[in-house]
């Protein structure tokens, strides 16, 4: 709303999905069960629920909806990677190691006091921001600035740009505004969905500047603009954390990932 990784196939298996591990309102709900969820996640805020996830998948049915078991699978471990990376509160040395603590944060870090301020701007968009309102960084992939959350709002038939606050105090709505984001493109660039389920096609321009279908270009769409731009420790960093989690959920989903998941060769928007 951040060497080459290569991210290596494996097989686990997820084990069977039993009716009281099912909400009924989504078919991610078929993808993942509430164990591996908390699995995924063991300390999650109690914001982020498996039933809130669900419930706001149920939103955009094209969500890990599309393509084979492995493409819907695939979908599901890229948003919860990029999820995980925007929101967590680990890193090397932490316990249970550096993949376990995603959805940790509901806002983000040192924004509460009102002095991000960059953020409160609409842009050339319509969406003004409301007096006293701040537009930081909120929910599972901290979206931010005044011109997103009144895209999302309208889109969503939410308040958003008048209440902000909502996206990291009701969970339904803090993974909705995160679809949200994932499915819309925002010309120029297409959106997460379209690019991880292998319906983008780059053309002649994308391919000249490095882009191409995968995990690394979902990236690009996030952040490019800080990530994508080389491998000093701090930008490479990011990126290697990203892939890190997409690499550990698609192993506990059962599927594989593309050999080459980086951006550094790409170029940003």
């Amino acid at each position: 709303m951040q060497v080459l990784i290569l991210c290596f196939a494996a097989w686990v298996l997820a084990g069977p999905v039993t009716p009281s591990d099912r909400d009924g309102s989504s078919g991610v709900a078929d993808l993942l069960t509430r164990q591996q969820y908390e699995r995924f996640f063991p300390h999650h805020d109690r914001l982020y629920t498996y039933e809130a996830f669900i419930k706001a998948a149920a939103s955009f049915p094209l969500f890990a909806g599309e393509g084979s078991p492995d493409v819907r699978k695939r979908e599901l471990a890229a948003f919860f990677a990029h999820a995980a990376h925007e929101t967590t509160d680990g890193g090397p040395g932490s316990a249970g190691g550096p993949y376990a603590w995603g959805l940790f944060y509901t806002e983000e870090v040192g924004c509460k006091d009102g002095h991000c301020t960059v953020y409160n701007t609409g842009g050339t968009s319509p969406y003004r921001p409301a007096p006293g309102k701040s537009y930081y960084g909120r929910g599972p992939l901290q979206l931010s600035y005044a011109y997103n959350y009144g895209q999302a709002g309208a889109d969503m038939n939410l308040p958003l740009l008048a209440r902000p606050e909502l996206v990291s105090q009701d969970g339904v709505i803090a993974f909705r505004a995160a679809l949200w984001f994932w499915m819309k493109p925002q010309p120029p660039k297409p959106s997460c969905h379209d690019v991880i389920c292998g319906k983008w096609t780059p053309g002649a321009e994308d391919l000249r500047l490095g882009r191409k279908p995968g995990f690394g270009m979902t990236i690009n769409i996030i952040n490019g603009g800080i990530e994508c731009r080389g491998n000093e420790p701090a930008i490479k960093g990011n990126r290697e954390d990203r892939i890190g989690f997409y690499r550990r959920f698609a192993r506990l989903l059962g599927t594989t990932v593309e050999s080459d998941c980086d951006c550094a060769d790409m170029k940003p928007y």
